[in-house]
């Protein structure tokens, strides 16, 4: 058995399908032109800089075994989350439990009080919940296992399927059933939580082969550009207070990122647009496959 001609390891080990992603930096890498790598691959060219930025800073602190500052910040930004997390909703159990403690017998009062405490319960292991898959993909211990799925299903839960406009709620998605839903739930509810309140909150679909993007859109006044910022920097506001922004959106930008997509925010005077965007499943290489003499 043998291989027809030498060949590079496509997203850098044998048995591994292309990312999308880093398809595009290794052509970059390889002397390509950045606009015409970036046309070719469906991406924006500042995106695909930053890309390429990441991987070779990436390389260079794994092969000088010199880690650079953002695995601090990252480590910060990770008990951030931790704590201001699970710190609210402790603190309000905690809270009902001393007040059903000095209560008296009145049966309806600590009806009202148990549910309280059930609804704090429920918030925390929410967060719970959140920080451990949180963490799991920030060591690259999340892996999807994808699977068709159209839009419309995705978003059932959200609009219907007449409602949702572009290539329309039929296009199908290649992700993981239990991720991917998770993460268009968490932009839906930015989108509709984060003031100025919107006037209207729809989803349309946007197909660029190879990339599929679904785009939350947000009618109304803009958000406050500090604000935005702060979306995806959990409990990080410019002035280096607590935003009261849960980790939503930072675990959406982890769980996008396994899929090996990306996610973002623009606006302007009239709409603002949260998108998540994930390529196509990857085709079959001819050019690589074992042959029998």
């Amino acid at each position: 058995m043998r291989f027809r001609g030498p060949r590079v390891i496509e997203g850098g080990r044998m048995g591994e399908a292309t990312d999308a992603r880093v398809a595009a930096v290794l052509d970059v890498l390889a002397g390509g032109r950045a606009s015409a790598v970036a046309e070719r691959h469906g991406v924006d060219p500042a995106l695909l800089h930053r890309w390429t930025q990441a991987f070779t800073e990436a390389g260079t602190a794994a092969v000088t075994n010199r880690p650079g500052p953002d695995l601090a910040r990252q480590r910060d930004r990770f008990l951030s989350v931790f704590t201001h997390g699970l710190r609210s909703p402790l603190a309000v159990a905690q809270a009902w439990v001393g007040l059903l403690g000095d209560m008296s017998a009145d049966a309806a009062s600590r009806e009202q009080a148990l549910v309280r405490l059930q609804a704090a319960l429920d918030l925390l292991d929410e967060r719970t919940g959140e920080v451990e898959l949180l963490t799991a993909a920030m060591l690259g211990r999340v892996e999807p296992d994808p699977h068709p799925i159209t839009v419309g299903e995705v978003a059932a839960s959200l609009t219907l399927p007449d409602d949702i406009g572009g290539d329309g709620a039929d296009v199908v998605l290649h992700v993981d059933l239990d991720l991917f839903p998770r993460i268009v739930r968490d932009l839906w509810k930015a989108a509709m939580t984060t003031r100025p309140a919107p006037q209207r909150v729809r989803l349309a679909v946007r197909r660029e082969a190879p990339w599929t993007e679904l785009r939350i859109v947000r009618e109304g006044d803009p958000v406050d550009p500090a604000t935005a910022r702060a979306l995806f920097e959990p409990f990080d506001s410019p002035e280096g207070g607590q935003s009261g922004i849960t980790v939503g959106l930072y675990l959406a930008r982890a769980l996008t990122v396994v899929h090996g997509g990306t996610v973002g925010m623009e606006q302007d005077e009239h709409h603002g647009v949260l998108w998540v965007r994930v390529p196509d499943p990857p085709a079959a290489d001819p050019h690589h496959q074992e042959e029998t003499p």
